[in-house]
């Protein structure tokens, strides 16, 4: 059943237009924003603004994360006369699904002192248009003095397991006089900011950080000089969810103070894997090619330190699999590392033949290797699995890239008359789709699949 649904998943793909984008968007929470002045004409410039974003190391009960908010703003009438108004700031956007969240928690001080905030509307600051809800309040600007208008808030992540994404809009304050005189935005992190945990150069469906930022310490940094802001200016900042990293660096310091616990390299393998994997690809900047040699490794010494742990080489397996299918699309030679997935799957489900995730990671791994461009990898006879390129030495793939270094298998295939034969789950399968599709059609198989994907190990 489940490979019919898997199947049907692959036509409706194929006869359905590709989004632009990476993938789907799940819902937004509002961003932060600059202030915008009333409707008046004003003479008061954004001189400065310093915007501290701090990722909060815990959670609320149904939040992916939090951050509070605190920005300063050095606001300065260069007008001969003083200007009072109703400085405006935005507090909800639409989530996209037609849901109006709102920022929690807003403050104004001005000048060292509360002041008051009323409710009004405005247009919406992602999408426009429509009216969503504002905050209000009034501050006076003495002609060639300098106010000081400091806001706060809570801000809620918006994302998918495991990442999560930040969003704060610059534009709202192009209203104001000539540019934005100086502008830092600093994202703030519980733990070392690395390009491991901030994602930069890819997209992770629906957010891709805004470039420039420079890392040290727990900090990412952005600064600009004279910005006429707009939307294309907008911050934006990818990262994994801090509750999964936070898991990552637990797992780290207890293979550090436990070198042979085979249990907490497995789990250390299996959290880089859902770090280094999107939904329907996987990351490919630096960080996230550093990420998948790390699982890789982590998967190595769980499966030697428990070599008849047959989940452990199911979820190497997979780890392998999906990397060497999506890097064969990119051009490069997976030889080695779907050979090495076959390796891993075989020995799971010799060990463990009924095991339901065993089953699973093998169900897919075949429909992985059963077609363009694993032509001749693996065919299911009776019921088993047939894992034809480890018994006879398989056909190069495409010369390889640097950009995407595939694992040596621990054991080079060999070969052998008989084909080695592997229990597969009883149901019998449809036909694969035909490797004679063009391959925008074939690449999208491993998008079904993805979509079915379970957490495992």
């Amino acid at each position: 059943m489940r490979r019919i649904i898997l199947f049907v998943s692959l036509l409706a793909l194929l006869a359905a237009p590709m989004p632009a984008r990476a993938d789907v968007a799940p819902p937004g929470q509002p961003p932060g924003s600059n202030p915008q002045p009333g409707d008046e004409l004003t003479q008061v410039r954004m001189a400065a603004e310093t915007v501290v974003i701090e990722v909060l190391a815990d959670a609320l009960q149904g939040s992916l994360g939090r951050a509070g908010v605190t920005a300063d703003f050095t606001m300065h009438n260069e007008g001969a006369q003083a200007e009072v108004m109703a400085v405006r700031f935005p507090i909800a956007a639409n989530s996209g699904f037609s849901t109006y969240p709102e920022i929690l928690g807003l403050m104004v001080v001005v000048d060292g002192s509360n002041v008051p905030i009323r409710r009004t509307t405005g247009p919406d600051p992602v999408y426009g248009g429509a009216d969503v809800p504002w905050a209000e309040f009034d501050v006076t600007f003495p002609p060639g003095e300098d106010v000081s208008i400091r806001v706060t808030y809570m801000l809620e992540g918006t994302g998918e397991y495991p990442f999560i994404a930040f969003y704060y809009i610059l534009a709202t304050g192009a209203g104001w006089k000539d540019s934005i005189g100086r502008a830092d935005l600093v994202l703030r992190l519980p733990y070392e900011a690395s390009p491991h945990n901030v994602v930069f150069e890819t997209e992770i469906g629906w957010a891709n950080t805004t470039p420039g930022g420079v890392m040290e310490g727990r900090e990412v940094r952005w600064h600009f000089e004279d910005l006429e802001p707009t939307q294309a200016d907008d911050l934006v900042v990818a990262l994994v969810m801090p509750s999964v990293w936070q898991r990552v660096l637990a797992e780290r310091a207890n293979v550090a103070a436990n070198p042979d616990d085979g249990e907490a390299w497995g789990r250390l393998g299996k959290l880089y894997k859902e770090v280094t994997f999107l939904r329907r690809d996987y990351r490919r900047d630096a960080g996230g090619l550093e990420l998948y040699a790390l699982s890789v490794e982590a998967y190595e010494k769980a499966v030697i330190l428990l070599p008849n742990d047959a989940l452990w080489h199911a979820g190497f397996a997979d780890l392998l699999a999906f990397h060497a299918l999506y890097t064969a699309y990119a051009g490069s030679d997976v030889t080695a590392e779907a050979v090495r997935a076959m390796q891993e799957i075989q020995a799971a489900l010799a060990l463990k033949p009924n095991d339901p995730k065993v089953r699973e990671i093998a169900d897919e791994i075949f429909w992985t290797f059963n077609g363009h461009p694993f032509e001749g990898a693996v065919r299911e006879e009776g019921g088993e699995y047939v894992f034809l390129w480890l018994t006879a030495t398989p056909t190069p793939r495409p010369t390889a890239t640097p950009e995407s270094p595939s694992p040596t298998p621990a054991v080079e295939p060999t070969t052998a008359h008989t084909p080695t034969r592997t229990s597969a789950p009883p149901a019998p399968s449809p036909a694969a789709p035909s490797s004679g599709l063009p391959l925008c059609g074939a690449a999208l198989l491993p998008l079904a699949l993805l979509a079915a994907r379970r957490r495992r190990r």
